[in-house]
């Protein structure tokens, strides 16, 4: 068997014929031979286009606070594969890891698994030897058919609705809808994100008499006179209000459905908790900020319509002295235009990378897309993201910032190179 982390990753990648192979019956069969297709601990599984992540991060960072035993199975992963398998909010170990996956090894015999079903168990596999008694599980890929809708939740939560991974998902919100819906389950609690939601994903969960939390209606939250103020409801239909001073870090909408969560299964935090520990929850790559040059560069993964349509409204909302330049790289498979367009207002120039994946869309397709809303403003094209982080540093004058989006695959390696110089000049 493969001895490190990087043989074992090579390895999985190779060992199903197709990257993404949708499906249950494969990684079902495995999980059941291990003893991991049901779980003692309680579970909270998040789906939907956009937010999943933060709201991982905020059920993690309460539920350590509140002194649980975590695992919190999110990805992709920046940097490292590490990044996807955590337990007590630290990565798990390469040695967990590549135990996890040699048991999996052994047990799937002739059953080929992808990448992701790989990881999936890997990660439940170190979850159960852990001793977790929380399971927190994003799901990558629509819901229905995803590795991850192996393990029954006792709360789903889908955070939003956009158009995505259409050739897997469908083209329309409502074909998408009723895969996310496939996390619900039978008279277990829903909880929905997404302020306008398709009728198919209310319809999913009527169906089965699975209790419905909607964002706007049985919770939601809002800033009143410099309060973040959440409200919602227990499962007994109990009224309950939460607030600190200030705003979280992240999105409020996927901090909202996070608490509403919790509040299902009694595991709120009281006032006083949520404030010493939300305002300083972040995750790397959702609007994060690095010193750049004389200037900022600000890192998120948005990488489909609705999520850079977040991001360029709070980029709206802190306008900079300076010059705003985007350097950008997106998978081939998106709606690379779109993301342009919306990005194009805030832009007075562009840097376009050429990224290393199969997938990526080549730095001129992608600067065609972008067409007359150019605006005539200069455009910038780099052989990698490393390359355009250099010349930016060099380039970028006081009040000045460089924005790094389109893509995980653009924002690792930006972080990665990020975190390089910093460890060389000892700051």
């Amino acid at each position: 068997m493969p001895r490190t982390l990087s043989d074992w990753l090579t390895a999985i990648e190779g060992a199903h014929p197709a990257g993404i192979a949708l499906g249950l019956e494969r990684v079902g069969a495995v999980a059941r031979r291990m003893g991991l297709a049901s779980t003692a601990a309680r579970v909270i599984t998040v789906g939907g286009t956009n937010g999943k992540g933060s709201c991982v991060a905020v059920l993690e960072g309460l539920l350590l606070a509140a002194g649980a035993r975590v695992g919190a199975y999110t990805s992709p992963h920046l940097v490292r594969y590490n990044e996807r398998v955590r337990v007590q909010g630290e990565e798990a170990s390469d040695e967990a890891l590549c135990a996890a996956f040699a048991a999996i090894e052994t047990a799937r015999g002739t059953t080929a698994l992808t990448f992701f079903e790989f990881g999936t168990l890997a990660a439940l596999e170190v979850f159960r030897h852990a001793g977790c008694g929380w399971l927190l599980l994003e799901v990558g890929l629509g819901g229905r058919l995803d590795a991850v809708n192996l393990i029954d939740p006792d709360v789903a939560v889908v955070t939003s609705i956009a158009i995505d991974h259409t050739d897997w998902l469908g083209a329309d919100r409502g074909s998408i809808a009723r895969e996310k819906a496939g996390i619900f389950r039978h008279a277990r609690p829903a909880v929905c994100g997404d302020r306008d939601p398709p009728a198919a994903l209310r319809a999913s969960a009527r169906a089965l008499d699975a209790p419905w939390y909607g964002i706007g209606t049985e919770f939601d939250a809002a800033v009143q006179a410099g309060d973040w103020c959440w409200h919602g409801r227990a499962a007994d239909g109990t009224r309950l209000e939460r607030a600190i001073r200030g705003t979280p870090a992240l999105l409020g909408e996927n901090v909202a459905c996070a608490l509403q969560a919790l509040a299902l299964l009694d595991a709120l935090p009281p006032n006083e908790v949520l404030q010493r520990v939300l305002p300083g929850l972040a995750l790397a790559g959702r609007l994060q900020r690095r010193r750049l040059g004389a200037g900022e560069c600000v890192l998120d993964v948005a990488h489909n319509p609705a999520g850079i349509a977040c991001l360029a409204r709070r980029l709206a909302a802190e306008p900079v002295r300076g010059h705003t330049r985007i350097l950008f790289a997106a998978m081939r498979d998106k709606d690379v235009g779109a993301m342009l367009a919306v990005l194009a207002p805030l832009a007075d120039a562009w840097t376009f990378a050429t990224l290393a994946q199969a997938r990526a869309l080549p730095a001129q397709e992608a600067a065609a897309a972008l067409g007359d809303a150019c605006g005539g403003r200069p455009l910038g094209f780099a052989p990698g993201v490393a390359a355009a982080l250099a010349e930016a540093e060099r380039e970028l004058a006081p009040g000045d910032r460089l924005v790094v989006c389109g893509s995980f695959h653009t924002v690792g390696p930006a972080l990665e190179w990020l975190d390089a110089r910093q460890a060389r000049r000892g700051e």
